[in-house]
């Protein structure tokens, strides 16, 4: 038991190192004699090994050391060290009187006696647990950090000195930008910039930013190890010490450019589909406008004609009629290729030769396109028919080589030519079919990318005020898709326009063509007459239509509507013929012929359209009458079903 302190006026030197000693808590101070044994003990040693000065008196030191360490022999490599080199300091684990580890600073001093002699060791020991946890604790973040940072592949995470050298690398880094570690540490970051931007000092001013502002965010292209470029976005963070000033940047860098370009690409199949819909929206405006107007000039060429047909020795009224006629053909020639863009328009597909049909066109290009035009035609010996309409085709050809005409004003060579090859309608690759593809080159002022995307729009048109229609390339463009084609443009600033007309190969094999004289021997036969029921939902053709009947010798009656014209057929058990209109409310022309069919299976009907909706024709073999059409158009297509 310890005893009182005497008065402080009666302490001698000595008692005062001792009270001085034993009123330290925070480190365990205790003497050894030179063979380890403990012979004193404070209160700071108390505290923190756990054993009372009567426990630990006369006992080893080596007490406090773990089993490892007192089986390697490092309690007396300690007091070795201290006595041979004058002190011995070190941090290692030692173990309380409960069997708990704490983290110890030991640091022992030999004590000599006045002549050099070793008579003991002065041991003071420090418990470090708590910092050597947040040590480790730290450590284990870091190391963490590290790791997470290492494990990020997806981002180039990297730090950079404060003049943008890299003194650090991630595996992101390494996979981004395809250099090691040993080789890129040291470099300036510049190193990944285009030479125009290193030159042009972008690097430096990110930096010069980041500082600035407190980040620098941005785009931009660079390049790989490889060489290869590719678009990144950047974050350059500063990083700053306690006192402000800056010490480096975190750098993080990510490859943008697949998803950048898929926004482009997403970008463009939107305006794709925005320009597809506002298409397919003017087509459908544009197919009931010109359905109208058929019907219109069907009236107008009608009445002109029967008109002129009535009137004699009149030469100036007779001047003024075949003008009027001729004004409402152009029209026609108008609806057609309304129609046509439309793809409505009626069509008589037949296996065509290409070549034999721009031969054929020779002397009519030769007469429409100047003799400061030369036309240069490349075809080979063997190419296959195509399965369209040769007179729309011939239009179409005749189109792209005035317009092809009209972008060389000083005039120049057209190249027209024709090849077989593979395409695909759809853009897909494992889609391709064979087509033939008939070019139409010019070596003109070529189309801008805004023009070019417009080109096939109804009723745009480059050629001035007056100077054009704007419906020829639609027109076109319209005839390619409803033959199961396509047309593609081509061109560049400059550089002139190719116009590529895609059409599907003919697997059909060309009927025979009726001879001149088997013509006139068809066309002597005279017709019967015949009653004829016509239906129509426009009064006005009902009325120019009964009267081009009536003045060809047959009767006629007529119905507005399917339901009246079948009620007519019951009514009525003589009648030889039904002309109606494909498109009516409430029943179209084919709903009506397959109900007529069932009535009276053996009446002919011809359908009377401007254009075609539906499959319908071709699944009922009926006969069509195109609109607009004359009294003669009308009397031929009646001929062949009274004769």
């Amino acid at each position: 038991m310890q005893q009182p302190a005497p008065p402080s006026g009666l302490l001698s030197q000595e008692d005062r190192y001792r009270l001085l000693v034993d009123a330290v808590i925070d480190y365990a101070i205790y003497m050894l004699d030179t063979t380890g044994i403990i012979c004193s003990w404070n209160s700071g040693a108390r505290r923190i090994k756990q054993y009372e000065e009567a426990e630990i008196l006369g006992r080893s030191f080596s007490l406090f050391y773990t089993e490892e360490d007192r089986r390697a022999g490092l309690p007396a490599k300690a007091l070795e060290m201290a006595a041979t080199m004058g002190r011995f300091e070190g941090e290692s684990w030692r173990v309380r009187k409960d069997g708990t580890r704490f983290w110890a600073l030991v640091v022992i001093d030999p004590i000599h006696a006045s002549d050099g002699t070793l008579i003991g060791f002065a041991k003071v020991t420090r418990d470090l647990t708590e910092r050597r946890m947040a040590q480790e604790a730290l450590r284990r973040s870091e190391q963490q950090f590290s790791l997470l940072v290492q494990g990020v592949t997806d981002y180039a995470l990297y730090m950079l000195d404060p003049a943008g050298i890299i003194t650090t690398w991630n595996a992101g880094a390494q996979r981004i930008k395809g250099y090691t570690p040993d080789e890129i540490i040291g470099q300036h970051f510049s190193l990944f910039f285009e030479a125009a931007d290193a030159e042009a000092g972008v690097p430096q001013r990110a930096l010069e930013v980041a500082e600035r502002e407190g980040r620098f965010e941005g785009q931009g292209w660079r390049v790989r190890k490889d060489g290869s470029r590719f678009l990144v976005h950047v974050v350059i963070d500063p990083i700053r010490d306690n006192a402000g000033d800056i010490i480096g940047f975190a750098k993080i860098t990510r490859d943008v450019t697949d998803s950048v370009q898929a926004q482009a690409a997403l970008k463009e199949a939107r305006e794709a589909l925005y320009q597809s819909q506002k298409m397919e929206s003017i087509g459908q405006l544009t197919g009931g406008i010109a359905h109208d107007f058929n019907n219109l000039l069907t009236v107008i060429l009608g009445s002109l004609g029967i008109v002129k047909k009535r009137m004699v020795g009149d030469s100036k009224t007779a001047s003024l009629l075949d003008n009027a006629i001729a004004a409402a053909h152009r029209g026609s020639s108008l609806t057609q290729r309304m129609l046509a863009f439309a793809r409505r328009q009626e069509l008589d597909p037949q296996p065509v030769d290409v070549g034999l049909l721009i031969r054929g066109m020779s002397e009519l290009l030769g007469s429409s396109l100047g003799s400061n035009i030369t036309v240069e035609t490349r075809f080979p010996l063997m190419l296959r028919q195509v399965f369209v309409d040769a007179g729309q085709v011939e239009m179409a050809i005749m189109n792209l080589m005035i317009n092809a005409r009209d972008a060389m004003p000083e005039g120049g060579n057209i190249v027209v030519s024709a090849k077989e090859a593979l395409f695909s309608r759809s853009g897909v690759a494992s889609e391709q079919e064979k087509f033939i593809c008939i070019s139409v080159t010019d070596a003109g002022s070529g189309m801008d990318e805004a023009t070019l995307q417009r080109a096939m729009e109804p009723f745009f048109t480059t050629k001035g005020l007056g100077k054009g229609t704007g419906l020829g390339l639609s027109m076109i463009h319209g005839l390619a898709e409803q033959s199961g084609g396509k047309l593609v443009l081509k061109s560049e600033p400059g550089q002139g326009t190719t116009a590529e007309l895609w059409l599907p190969i003919s697997t059909a094999v060309a009927e025979r063509s009726m001879s001149g004289e088997e013509q006139g021997c068809a066309a002597s036969v005279k017709p019967r007459q015949l009653k004829v029921l016509i239906v129509d939902d426009d009064p006005l053709v009902l009325l120019s239509t009964r009267a081009m009947i009536e003045d060809l010798g047959h009767r006629a009656q007529a119905a507005c509507d399917g339901d009246e014209a079948l009620a007519l057929i019951r009514e009525h058990n003589d009648f030889d013929l039904v002309i109606t209109d494909y498109a009516m409310p409430s029943m179209s022309g084919s709903e009506l012929a397959k109900h007529i069919a069932r009535l009276r299976p053996a009446l002919p009907i011809i359908i009377s359209s401007g254009f075609t909706d539906a499959p319908s024709f071709a699944t009922l073999r009926l006969p069509r009458l195109p609109k607009p059409f004359n009294q003669t158009e009308l009397e031929r297509a009646m001929a062949l079903i009274g004769s």
